[in-house]
């Protein structure tokens, strides 16, 4: 029996070489050294393990096989390690573990075997290895295994497909271009290994090469995260909530860039929008049928040739003219890029050849040949190599210097370098070879786009919207989610436009605040644009909510709305307006955005972590804080199931309906209607709808308030900029906090004085309070002076004209109590009595 044991024992450990480890080489910590926040644990067997304190919450882990701690290169993604004090660190050493305390953690380091096990600070086990193979080393391969709990949930990993609870599934992290990618498809775009538990934590995996995580797909007892080569270094993030792990993560990563405002308006482009007269062609057709509109782009056939930045003679006859006269309507231009240079494209290709300006094939030690989608072979521009900075910005400057708006950084994967292309990885650049720098090969392109924009065009804000990145990529860019519709059939992408919600909600919590899809989905001929008009209806409404708003479709498949017949046209124009008449209250949230990394498109769960319901509402999304929106993404479906979280929820489409919160509920749908919710307790600052963002540079801000219960307060503060230049980040701004309290004969509404410094209103202008009301007020006072009652419809005339007087209103048929008032940037107490 026992040869037979032996024997069995035997061919298990050949079978399972991870067995070997975790049963005869169990690796047991022996000593420890320290300096300054770092504490380095010495194994047995030579490995290493040493934890780093960033702060109290936030400790990067470490483990090296070897025990060398060396670094191929710097980290891509962490530009802060420090993030607070932490004090002296000590280390207690006892009989079987060592323990570090700070003011939120207790670490455990058990020594035999040697495990880590992180507590918060009412000793409650927030993250643990699981059992004796925590660290599992095979090779260059290197795995973490951690104990999973029965109740606990993982959200985030950027922009991916699918549910947004990833237990019970696997991702990989390649970027990867996919066309008319699946509802399941993975990987896609962009990497971005930061996750967050249920338990209050995250993790944000440092390493660039092909990594994967899985959520419990192996067994029930713990998932893992993996990378084939590399440092295993990844940080522990911990917080109260969802929110506090975030505003870490971006201490690490961080802050986001601010948008130019116009960039949160519409944008309108096609895969052949690549001409003078189609440029010309849109840009009228929105500005004759008053459809907003603020960007056309150019696709990648604008230019002579990949990439020399140079108009395509035929195309454009006089482009200057054209993007000058295109200003003259309001319309911004954005451009494509491509990160290759064309071999048909002689004289620049050997400029970089003879420069060595090209990423090399490590078999011959030449420029890699790249065969590209576009233009024929190419050359990859090597952006790791610091010299390729300045040449590549004097290009860009370019069609900068003609007039054009901004750039979408385009198939910066490489294209067509996905898993299956292995002979890709030949692929030798400057900082490594290919399987270290493909997933950050994106983000040193847009690094040296944003920076070269800046350094030629001062104190001005950088649009770039990009496909392929890794964590980090806020600091220079902006997102679309690529090619996401049905190629097979354009009129079954419902199942592709119900994914963008996911998707997009995804990729706030990978830090991606400022973002869109392809509305219309990008793929499928349009063959008959009658039957296809109900879900680009639906697209709009959607992507109307997007951050960024951009209607793109392939090849040259127009998709304006006028062409959609007149009921399509209609609804998506006023879907358009809409999102024009809230750039006030986006705006603010951009700016929140830049300060904490909190994406404007929410899931639930970020605002109501408790509500474990929450965790499954993939098909709707709060709105900043105040709005909850359900798109339909269903064919001819005229409701829309909803769940609203706890509190009271008013519909924005019907100020008169109430719904109470912690329940879901089925609302009206019609086809002309987003659902929208606005919480009780809720101020919403809107604007006239106008043709571009910047029409009129001085307009009445109207407030919409929705009363709190009697005893609280709705409250927000409107956060304004110049909008176009850096003085954001020096602190140049203007907010205006306004409060409206309910009290018991009463309401008292309070717009307090201006705050901020470095910018300040154009010109005079007016505040328009819209108060929903159940009863008319008897009357309104203002420091304690009566205030004239007018109609309603006397109230709205010339808000831009009479910047003086203070009049209110009220409309018993809607129930809208109104106020007008001159905006002079001091305090205003305004009482309104029943």
């Amino acid at each position: 029996m026992k040869i037979r044991y032996k024997f069995g024992v035997w061919m298990l450990c050949l079978m399972f070489p991870a067995l070997v480890w975790a049963e005869n080489a169990k690796s047991i910590c022996t000593s420890f050294t320290q300096q300054g926040r770092q504490v380095t644990f010495h194994l047995a067997d030579s490995a290493a393990l040493q934890l780093q304190l960033c702060s109290p919450s936030v400790v990067r882990i470490w483990f090296s096989p070897d025990g060398k701690l060396q670094r191929r290169n710097a980290s891509f993604a962490v530009i802060n390690e420090e993030l607070e004090d932490v004090g002296t660190v000590h280390v207690d050493e006892q009989a079987a573990c060592y323990e570090i305390f700070t003011s939120k953690l207790r670490i455990r380091v058990n020594k035999s075997p040697m495990s880590i096990q992180i507590f918060d600070k009412y000793q409650k086990l927030l993250f643990s290895d699981y059992a004796d193979k925590g660290h599992v080393s095979e090779g260059t391969k290197k795995v973490e295994y951690k104990t999973l709990r029965r109740d606990e949930h993982f959200f985030g990993l950027g922009e991916k497909t699918g549910k947004m609870d990833r237990r019970g599934e696997s991702y990989k992290m390649w970027n990867s271009d996919k066309p008319c990618y699946s509802v399941v498809e993975d990987p896609l775009y962009k990497s971005i290994p930061f996750f967050m538990s249920s338990y209050r934590y995250g993790i944000f995996l440092d390493n660039t090469y092909k990594t994967e995580f899985k959520f419990g797909t192996e067994s029930r007892d713990y998932y893992s995260f993996e990378a084939p080569d590399g440092e295993m270094i990844y940080y522990f993030i911990f917080g109260k909530d969802y929110k506090e792990i975030l505003s870490q993560y971006v201490g690490l990563t961080g802050k986001p860039i601010m948008p130019p405002k116009w960039a949160l308006g519409f944008a309108q482009c096609r895969g052949l929008l690549t001409s003078e007269k189609l440029s010309r062609e849109i840009a009228e057709g929105y500005r004759t049928r008053g459809i907003p509109c603020d960007i056309i782009y150019q696709d990648i056939g604008w230019t002579e040739h990949l990439q020399d930045f140079e108009w395509r003679k035929g195309n454009y006859g006089h482009p200057k003219k054209m993007l000058a006269d295109l200003k003259e309507m309001g319309f911004k231009v954005v451009v494509s890029q491509d990160p290759v240079i064309s071999q048909a494209n002689k004289k620049q290709w050997e400029e970089a050849d003879r420069l060595g300006y090209f990423v090399k094939d490590s078999t011959n030690g030449k420029s890699y040949d790249m065969p590209w989608p576009w233009g024929g072979n190419c050359g990859v521009v090597d952006f790791t190599l610091p010299a390729v900075a300045d040449w590549w910005g004097t290009y860009q400057q370019k069609p900068i210097d003609d007039g054009i708006s901004g750039f979408w950084t385009d198939m910066g994967e490489p294209a067509w370098s996905n898993e299956e292309q292995t002979e890709r990885l030949v692929m030798k650049h400057h900082l490594g070879m290919h399987d270290e720098i493909h997933n950050v090969y994106g983000l040193t392109w847009d690094k040296v786009v944003k920076e070269q924009f800046e350094k030629r065009n001062p104190n001005r804000r950088v649009f770039q919207m990009t496909r392929a990145a890794y964590a980090g990529l806020q600091r220079y860019t902006f997102g679309w989610t690529g090619d996401c519709g049905n190629g097979d059939d354009v009129l079954q992408g419902w199942g592709q436009l119900a994914n963008q919600i996911p998707v997009i909600l995804s990729a706030g919590l990978g830090v991606i605040p400022f973002t869109t899809c392809d509305i219309t989905g990008y793929c499928g001929d349009i063959e008959d644009y009658h039957p296809f008009a109900e879900l680009y209806t639906r697209w709009i409404q959607f992507g109307a909510f997007n951050p960024l708003s951009r209607i793109h479709h392939e090849g040259d498949n127009p998709v304006e709305p006028w062409l959609f017949g007149p009921e399509a046209e209609k609804n998506a124009k006023e879907a358009i307006e809409l999102k024009y008449r809230l750039l006030p209250y986006i705006y603010t949230y951009a700016r929140e955005a830049h300060d904490t990394g909190l994406p404007i498109m929410r899931p639930l769960f970020l605002e109501y972590p408790a509500d474990m319901e929450t965790f499954s509402t993939d098909g709707q999304f709060l709105f900043g804080q105040e709005l909850l929106v359900a798109p339909v993404v269903k064919k001819g479906a005229r409701t829309k199931n909803v769940y609203l979280p706890e509190g009271t929820w008013i519909d924005y489409n019907n100020k008169q309906t109430v719904y109470t919160g912690e329940q879901w509920t089925t609302v009206e749908a019609p086809l002309s209607c987003i659902p929208m919710f606005v919480k009780q307790g809720s101020i919403i600052p809107t604007m006239p709808v106008m043709n571009y963002t910047h029409e009129k540079p001085v307009y009445p801000l109207i407030f919409e308030v929705f009363p709190a219960p009697k005893g609280e307060e709705a409250s927000f503060t409107l956060y304004e900029d110049e909008g176009e230049d850096l003085g954001y980040q020096r602190d140049e701004f203007a907010k205006t906090p306004v409060r409206f309290r309910t009290e018991e004969g009463g309401y008292l509404l309070s717009v307090g004085a201006r705050e901020g410094k470095g910018y300040a209103v154009p010109a005079p202008r007016n505040f328009i309070f819209r108060m929903y009301l159940k009863t008319a007020p008897k009357g309104v006072t203002v420091q304690g002076k009566k205030v004239k009652k007018v109609k309603p419809e006397r109230l709205e005339e010339n808000p831009d004209d009479d910047t003086e007087s203070m009049v209110w209103s009220w409309d018993k048929a809607t129930g809208i109590c109104s106020l007008r008032m001159p905006d002079r940037g001091e305090e205003s107490r305004i009482s309104l009595r029943l």
